[in-house]
């Protein structure tokens, strides 16, 4: 591995549907100092097709850390099945996956962390404690490592 991939910031993936979720979280990590790359991808499918190919979106590069912020309530592929499709997969096992969701139905956390989430943030309605959700996650982004994911 090179100088540069071994500094290479985490690209952090939001897989969102929402435009406005999408743009809140965008803004918050800016304001909360991040400034790692960012990827939205706009629904499930998009999401799953970033790692393991199909469609004409874009493509996860070999090598690259990256961090997926998954939505559970997306349109065609849901968020739970994305999850369990990539920690299923051993190229994927070990990407961090955090769920950032509006749903606090414990069915759904259980079956996020049975499916191997790293973390389940539930995105609260207000906007003050969004913006807090949002910078504590950025907070926890500057600090960890990630594993990258597979070479060729």
């Amino acid at each position: 591995m090179t100088e540069e991939e071994r500094e290479r910031p985490v690209t952090i993936l939001i897989a969102e549907d929402d435009d406005g979720h999408a743009r809140l979280i965008a803004e918050h990590f800016s304001d909360a100092g991040v400034t790692n790359p960012l990827l939205r991808l706009r629904d499930g499918l998009e999401a799953l097709n970033f790692f393991m190919g199909g469609g004409n979106g874009p493509r996860a590069e070999a090598g690259a850390p990256y961090l997926l912020l998954l939505d559970i309530k997306m349109p065609g592929l849901d968020g739970i099945e994305v999850l369990r499709r990539l920690k299923g997969d051993p190229r994927y096992a070990t990407l961090p996956i955090i769920m950032l969701t509006t749903t606090d139905d414990p069915r759904d956390v259980e079956a996020c962390y049975r499916a191997g989430c790293n973390n389940y943030l539930t995105k609260p309605v207000a906007f003050a404690q969004f913006a807090e959700v949002v910078k504590r996650l950025g907070l926890f982004i500057s600090i960890v490592k990630v594993a990258r994911l597979p070479g060729e």
